[in-house]
């Protein structure tokens, strides 16, 4: 008698970030292939950020591309670095990944990967690694490539939905740009960087030499702002002051859009431009809700996407007008289109903004919440996370060090009649050379 019994093949599960194929992953799945059917887990966009950066294509476009790889039999999401929820879900018989995980930020997760197959009597198979395959040296190729308007956009909004914690550092120029996109440490077995890039009018207006009074107008800030792109490949977010008049704002955002900017955040004030850290040492006029209310939806109105963000920044804590007004303003700016809101202080404890966050919380409307922690700099990014704050953005730090450092330089040359004694307070020349161009990207 013919025995029919159908055996089922083996599953083979495989995890891959899936954002840069290469020829390593390939032979990967071809292993796994031998095995039996291969279950691929993409790790979704908050999974990959945990532990790694943002991918360059978002999940539903590396699902798309995995699975029309020869030999895959199906794709499915990976929400956590662990593997163990998908491991339980679909029981695989085999997980196969490369050898090259048995030390550092994944030692663990693969122990736990061995522990959950015993379960049911799986085994973990390793690959040998391929050789001359560097993930870092294909991000850096990535960055020499460049991006395209529509991807750098779209960035910040992809970050808000999947980190914590999102972090900007000011940039003024190419090379200050260059420090925010390639400055990175490695703290815990982790990999951390800055998120973004803030042009500030402050900063901007400072290295050209000029005050920030508004005399650096906005052609002369498009100038920096495409100096910056032409060396970054990270979001961008715009200090646009007050956004000038309601009739020209909706061009300053059709201008910033087009380029690929990802967000612009204006100051509810109106009068001539003075630095809202002056606060009531100077008289700084707040404009009305209706009418800055106004001016919000004149800019939503005039976006061709979706993706680009108007961002409103609250003065009232500046200007000694209370948190009632303060809250009164967030709600009605939220009402008129406002993508998030940015809350300012220039007192030297965090207590107000900290109080207005705890108010925010509970908005039945919410978007993203921004503070810029110039004065209030003792508190940590952990303390405002659990604050509910969005984004951080550091404002001004690279040009106040820089100007600090080239100031002592040229005391000391004066000093000393000689450059010798500056030498350790500078790169070399050589360095120099190589920084942005034939040099290897990276600022330690």
């Amino acid at each position: 008698m013919e025995n029919n019994t159908f055996i089922a093949p083996k599953k083979v599960y495989v995890a891959m970030n899936a954002d840069l194929i290469h020829h390593g992953h390939l032979n990967i799945i071809i292993e796994a292939r031998k095995l039996g059917e291969v279950i691929i887990g993409i790790p979704t966009d908050n999974a990959a950020v945990s532990y790694k950066r943002l991918p360059y294509l978002p999940f539903e476009q590396r699902k798309i591309i995995v699975e029309n790889i020869k030999g895959v039999s199906m794709v499915v999401p990976q929400e956590t670095l662990d593997y163990v929820p998908n491991l339980q879900k679909y029981r695989p018989d085999y997980v196969v990944h490369g050898d090259d995980w048995k030390e550092g930020i994944q030692r663990k997760t693969r122990q736990r990967v061995i522990d959950t197959l015993n379960e049911w009597g799986g085994r973990l198979v390793e690959v040998p690694y391929t050789p001359g395959i560097s993930s870092t040296k294909l991000n850096e190729a990535m960055k020499e490539i460049g991006t395209t308007p529509s991807l750098r956009m779209s960035r910040l909004r992809r970050l808000l939905h999947t980190q914590h914690l999102v972090r900007l550092l000011e940039a003024h120029n190419g090379l200050s740009g260059f420090v925010v996109e390639n400055s990175y440490i490695e703290k815990n077995g982790m990999k951390k960087e800055f998120d973004g890039v803030w042009i500030s009018s402050l900063t901007d207006s400072l290295a050209k030499g000029k005050p920030d009074t508004g005399f650096v107008d906005f052609t002369s800030r498009l100038d920096t702002i495409n100096a910056i792109m032409d060396i970054t490949t990270k979001p961008i977010v715009v200090d646009g002051d007050n956004g000038g008049n309601i009739e020209n704002f909706p061009m300053v955002v059709k201008t910033l859009e087009r380029l690929g900017v990802s967000a612009i955040i204006i100051e509810d004030k109106i009068g001539a431009k003075k630095n809202s850290l002056f606060g009531t040492d100077v008289f700084q006029e707040q404009d009305s809700i209706d009418n800055f209310s106004q001016k919000i939806m004149a800019g939503k109105k005039s976006q061709v996407t979706d993706e680009f963000m108007i961002i409103a920044r609250i003065e009232s804590l500046i200007l000694k007008k209370g948190m009632a007004d303060a809250l009164q303003r967030a709600k009605a700016y939220i009402d008129s289109g406002a993508d998030a809101i940015m809350i300012h202080s220039k007192e030297i404890s965090p207590n107000e903004v900290l109080e207005f966050c705890e108010n925010f919380r509970n908005f039945s409307r919410k978007v993203p919440l921004i503070v810029v922690p110039t004065t209030y700099c003792s508190i940590t990014e952990k303390e405002l996370e659990d604050a509910g704050v969005d984004v951080v953005i550091y404002a001004n730090h690279l040009l106040r060090s820089a100007y600090s450092s080239m100031k002592k330089t040229a005391e000391l040359i004066l000093s000393c009649e000689r450059a010798k004694e500056v030498e350790d307070m500078c790169v070399s020349i050589k360095d120099v050379l190589n920084l942005v161009e034939g040099g290897n990207g990276k600022s330690k």
